[in-house]
């Protein structure tokens, strides 16, 4: 994946509006395999944080075994598939519509996967507390300067926080590789 300046901007309510937007689309194409509600997530998805203007998505689905068939469909449609994650064994990424101008991220995780849980966990913990949520916002900042070009360590060097946040909840994080920077 090809990476851009990292841009943290102040919360835009109009997310919300492209999250339901791209959703409902992505509910009716993974529809087979779809075991749940497409799920808002990521910064975007908490009123009042800053973020990356890039919206994240959850599809919980039933199973990961029909991986082709749904990066086929979601292709169709304008999603591009990152073959080359090293998350790949237990997700699928994609984005649209293309690395240099992203506006949304999709992961596709079995539903009894525990990542499903620590993404909802982590997005409804910083929605309820507004002192992790400003904390969050600072340690955001401080490594979007750090790393503006390398997206992947920015995301490595909020893992700390985020898994200090979810114990503090009685969720535990599971152990993922990390990205290569």
């Amino acid at each position: 994946m090809s990476d851009q300046r990292l841009e943290i901007v102040d919360y835009d309510p109009a997310w919300a509006l492209s999250f339901a937007t791209e959703a409902e689309q992505v509910a009716t194409i993974l529809a087979p395999w779809l075991d749940g509600a497409v799920e808002h997530v990521g910064s975007t998805s908490v009123p009042g944080l800053r973020a990356k203007p890039i919206v994240d998505m959850l599809a919980p689905v039933a199973s990961l075994e029909d991986r082709a068939s749904m990066v086929r469909v979601l292709a169709d449609a304008g999603w591009l598939y990152w073959p080359d994650d090293p998350n790949a064994g237990w997700r699928l990424w994609l984005l649209r519509p293309r690395p240099e101008s992203r506006t949304h991220h999709l992961m596709v995780i079995a539903v009894d996967d525990p990542y499903v849980e620590t993404l909802v966990a982590f997005r409804d913990v910083l929605r309820g507390d507004a002192g992790l949520r400003g904390a969050y916002a600072e340690l955001k900042l401080g490594l979007a300067a750090r790393y503006e070009s390398n997206r992947n360590a920015y995301t490595n060097a909020k893992s700390d926080f985020i898994a200090e946040a979810l114990r503090g909840v009685g969720v535990e994080p599971p152990e993922r590789s990390r990205l290569p920077e």
